[in-house]
């Protein structure tokens, strides 16, 4: 009685809202009416489009002939877009270059490769981007202070990020859909919800307002012609919308960036912003109700999982942003209709070089779906399985809220939200727990209005299931080929295929052992049959069909007299279900979807004169389902041709052994060498670069002079190198403070001698500290020589990137200075910083870029790079880092490692490091792959100690230069185990061993100008 009595008030409440459905304006930009929108979606070219996209960050791996596949991993998953931020640092060394030109600066291919593979592109150019990357994005130039605070209308700074935001958007230009690509949005500027001073009152910011204005105006001046869109940091600042505002600087379409569970694996720096609880879904329906009502909702970064700072776990925090965390919150959005949906990240990639801001190390993993080792698991199962049911279900365009609550079905436990296209009428029921919070599995029925009557399903017996953090997205009324109608069903719709215009597939998946209950109309029942599987099929006095397979295993296969074919699926079969388009349109028309089951991953498909060309990844022995047509008589699988058979329902099935063994990897012959030889007194230093200014043009000033700050001499990142004199042996110690970001730290040493360590921590940026000069001597009638070695993690994020990187403060203690006197007692400096910064260009390593390198000697002379000749006196055949070093300093280790794969293997390597055999965890450390630098540790802050590296940056076929700069902190020394491991092996269609990536690596050249 309780549902019947819902029913009806259900059922009044569905024809209200439908007969009430508002009339909602149509918009563009006024430019042209390729792209429009309303209330509801996207529209590209007059059809709707839900945009189902993914983030990855090309110069997060610095290969191109990677980014293929990762964009076919992302095809393959459902996603009919990707995302990419710009990133000015990466691209703009000097304030005069702009560099799109070199190596993964060359960002044409990445357009190409999206339109090839069929993805439309959202592209976030900046100029400020954020990312967890040094300075934000922003180059190590612009935050010298020369330029003001930033991220305003100040006209410096507008000076500055024009040439590098023209040059983006007149590459961008070429390839918008409005020119025959696929780029369908431009975002300006991240985050930045500064329209208002008081947003209740609605009081401008004029120069937050002006700066977006000269943004957009410099977009459309450089051919950007499409919508422009802002992504609002939370829900609070209300910037940037026309539908709430028209003060000026508002974008064609708002958007907000929501990480419902912690943007970090560590739930403290969430939780200081207030109540955060995991799993725990938000309210974004009457957010957008009230900022953009005319819009559709837009979550331009939906969290995709979350970055791991400096103290959180090897492999970061997969278990609270796994595959059940996809499974609800990204259904919870779609219940509250959102239609443009970006994860952030799909694929995280890897902070080489310098590429990190301070809170983060090397690994940029996310937890994403696509690992930073690119290998794929559950999680990235979970997102296609639903994004494939995202890209057939085109009535998702168009939704209202029906209702919502615990109404419709017969547990409280359980809440509902009713969608329904006012022009189909075709509906969705989303369920999920009431909390969203709740890890119980509970059983239930539930309530649906249809075209054929109300029904509480399933109807011939059994209940449906929510486990955990599990939800479901339940439709009615669905239109399938040639006048059905899916009725209703209990399975979830993972795809639909009119390939074979005559035995069209209906693709439905539930979980393993679960009931599966569907009902169809406009089909013939009478010989309806199980082809395979098991099951009940029953007709129904209106001419319906009710279909319902008590416990689903493996693939159950129901064919209809007219030709339909309905493949209900367990979620383990699902898993490996992929329905890759022969057509290369984002939009993956129905009539070009071929299902193919078994492969771990299939990344193309082709149909030519009778033969079934696939493509992709296998990782076991596997059989291998196509469901082609009957005209299709042979089947190949990354260009072999596969022994197959015709089932009695239409697919082609065949067994598939790859073969995964010949990797082989040589082993290691180190030599070393003394990576600190500038602690010496007699180190000698005059090709350094002399520091002698008076002022300096940071907003943050030192208290000591000259100032001491890495970016007055062009040094961006990486370690930095000062060197101080003075005379006398008053001296007893010597007071610094030295800014060098979280997990910072710096060693100093007087004559020769370790006089102190600044250690660190992941919180503080500024380290203080007195070291005495107890254990040194001094030179009474001569020149003492303070070296101090810095750290250095990257520049902060928003206003953090102004805080300069150097000694604010080196005071010697015991030394009595006149009035006024500045110096601290010092009478000179020195510094060292990255070798070939005061070039034209701003680098002697254009390939890999200005972020790539420190000031270390070991990287100033180029010991890290392919081609060096470690045969002088100051290379000795050594046990390497394993057998570490015995007192404090620095040591370099070096060697060549073979490298053979297979043609046809993909594999995913790491380098792997064993601290549990250091006597201390004070100790730092890089590590260098054929010249770039891929792994930092601080061991007493992070506990990553795998570090995966790429194919292109790896010679998959061949020799490698792997480098390792060890630094003990403390005279007890350090050491480290080091091994080179396989991760993954499939046998793949993409080429790993990629012959052109050789020019990424340019060898060594001679260097000795830097010493």
């Amino acid at each position: 009685m309780k549902l019947a009595r819902q029913f009806a008030v259900l059922a009044a409440l569905v024809g209200a809202v439908l007969a009430q459905t508002e009339q909602w304006p149509v918009h563009d930009d006024g430019l042209n009416q390729v792209i429009e929108w309303d209330h509801y979606s996207l529209k590209i070219n007059g059809e709707r489009v839900f945009i189902w996209s993914g983030e990855m960050h090309y110069w997060r791996i610095p290969v191109p002939q990677v980014w293929r596949d990762i964009l076919e991993k992302t095809k393959a998953a459902g996603f009919n877009t990707v995302a990419f931020y710009g990133n000015w640092g990466f691209h703009s060394a000097t304030r005069n270059t702009t560099d799109f030109e070199t190596g993964a600066h060359n960002i044409e291919s990445l357009f190409s490769l999206a339109k090839e593979i069929g993805l439309y592109i959202i592209f976030r150019p900046g100029p400020y981007v954020n990312a967890e990357a040094h300075a934000g994005g922003f180059p190590g130039w612009v935050t010298t202070g020369e330029y003001g605070t930033l991220r305003n209308n100040d006209t410096r700074y507008t000076e500055a990020w024009k040439p590098y935001m023209t040059k983006i958007g007149q590459i961008v230009s070429k390839h918008l859909v409005t020119n025959g690509g696929n780029v369908i949005l431009y975002q300006l500027e991240n985050e930045y919800g500064a329209q208002w001073l008081n947003p209740t009152a609605k009081t401008p910011n004029w120069p937050a307002i002006d700066y977006m204005e000269e943004l957009e105006a410099n977009a459309r001046e450089s051919g950007i012609d499409i919508p422009l869109y802002t992504n609002a940091p939370n829900m609070g600042g209300l910037s940037w919308s026309k539908d709430y505002s028209n003060v000026g600087g508002e974008q064609d379409i708002y958007g907000v960036d929501s990480y419902p569970n912690c943007w970090s694996c560590d739930f403290s720096e969430c939780t200081q912003w207030g109540d955060v609880e995991e799993f725990k879904v938000q309210d974004y329906y009457s957010h957008f109700a009230l900022i953009s009502p005319t819009q559709p909702s837009f979550l331009p970064e939906f969290q995709g999982g979350s970055y791991n700072p400096w103290g959180g776990p090897q492999g970061g925090c997969r278990e609270s942003n796994g595959p059940d965390f996809v499974s609800m919150f990204y259904r919870d959005n779609i219940s509250q209709r959102i239609t443009l949906h970006s994860v952030y990240m799909l694929f995280g990639g890897t902070n080489w070089g310098g590429l990190a801001c301070p809170l983060v190390g090397t690994s940029y993993d996310y937890s994403s779906p696509i690992q930073e080792t690119r290998l794929l698991g559950s999680k990235y199962q979970e997102s296609k399985i639903l994004g494939l049911q995202v890209r057939t279900a085109k009535d998702l365009t168009m939704t209202e809220r029906i209702g919502n609550g615990t109404a419709y079905t017969d547990n409280s436990l359980i809440w509902t939200t009713e969608l329904r296209n006012p022009e189909t009428k075709s509906g969705f029921y989303i369920v999920r727990h009431n909390p969203s919070t709740l890890t119980t599995t509970d059983a239930f029925k539930i309530s649906v209005s249809t075209s054929k009557g109300n029904f509480t399903i399933p109807q011939l017996g059994g209940t449906l299931a929510l486990v955990s953090h599990e939800a479901k997205i339940l439709s009615t009324d669905t239109s399938l080929p040639n006048g059905r109608t899916l009725v209703y069903s209990t399975a979830e719709v993972l795809s639909v295929s009119t390939l074979e215009k005559q035995s069209p597939l209906l693709v439905l998946w539930t979980p393993a052992s679960a009931v599966g209950e569907f009902l169809l109309s406009g089909v013939q029942s009478k010989s309806a049959k199980f082809v395979k599987g098991t099951g009940k099929i029953v007709a129904q006095a209106d001419g319906t069909t009710l279909v319902s397979i008590p416990s689903v295993n493996g693939v159950s296969v129901v064919k209809f007299a007219d030709g339909l074919r309905v493949l209900v699926l367990d979620k383990p079969t699902a898993s490996i279900t992929y329905v890759p388009s022969l057509a290369s349109d984002p939009k993956a028309p129905l009539d070009k979807n071929l299902v193919v089951i078994g492969p771990s991953l299939v990344r193309s498909a082709k149909l030519k004169l009778g033969v079934v060309a696939l493509t992709g990844d296998t990782t076991e022995e596997t059989t291998i389902e196509v469901f082609a047509p009957p005209t299709a008589l042979i089947l190949t699988w990354n260009g072999k041709p596969l022994a197959a058979q015709r089932t009695a329902y239409g697919s082609l099935i065949t067994q598939f052994r790859p073969s995964l063994t010949g990797i082989k990897i040589g082993g290691f012959n180190w030599t070393q060498a003394n990576g600190l030889p500038e602690s010496s007194a007699e180190y000698d230093d005059s090709k350094w670069t002399i520091v002698n200014a008076t002022s300096s043009p940071s907003v943050w000033q030192p208290e000591t002079l000259p100032p001491l700050f890495g970016e007055d001499h062009k040094i961006w990142m990486g370690n930095i190198l000062w060197r101080g004199r003075f005379t006398g042996s008053q001296a007893s110690g010597v007071y610094l403070s030295v800014a060098g970001g979280n997990a910072m730290g710096y060693s100093a040493y007087l004559n020769g001698v370790l006089v102190g360590s600044f250690l660190g921590d992941r919180y503080t940026i500024i380290g203080n500290t007195t070291f005495s000069f107890a254990n040194a001597t001094l030179n009474a009638d001569g020149d003492n020589v303070l070296l101090v070695v810095q750290d250095h993690t990257g520049k902060g994020l928003r206003d953090l990137a102004l805080i300069p990187r150097g000694i604010f403060n080196a005071t010697l203690q015991g030394v009595t200075l006149a009035g006024g006197d500045r110096s601290g007692g010092f009478n000179s400096w020195r510094v060292a910083g990255t070798a070939g910064r005061d070039s034209e260009t701003g680098t002697i390593d254009p390939i890999r870029g200005t972020l790539n390198e420190g000031g270390l000697h070991a990287e100033r002379l180029g010991w890290h790079l392919p081609g060096f000749k470690d045969t002088s006196q100051q290379f000795k055949a050594s046990a390497g880092p394993a057998g570490g070093i015995s007192t404090d300093g620095m040591a370099f280790y070096r060697t060549e490692v073979d490298i053979k794969v297979p043609k046809g293997l993909d594999a995913s390597l790491a380098v792997e490091f064993d601290p549990s055999i250091s006597p201390t965890r004070n100790f730092r450390l890089l590590l260098f792959v054929n010249g770039y630098q891929f792994g930092k540790i601080i061991e007493r802050e992070g506990n990553q100690i795998e570090f995966p590296v790429p194919p292109g940056i790896l010679n998959y076929n061949g020799k490698n230069t792997i480098g390792v700069n060890l630094w003990a902190q403390e005279v007890v020394g350090a050491k480290v185990g080091v091994s080179l491991k396989v991760l993954g092996v499939s046998e793949s269609s993409f080429d790993a061993l990629m012959p052109e990536a050789s020019a990424l690596r340019p060898g060594y050249q001679d260097r000795s100008a830097y010493y």
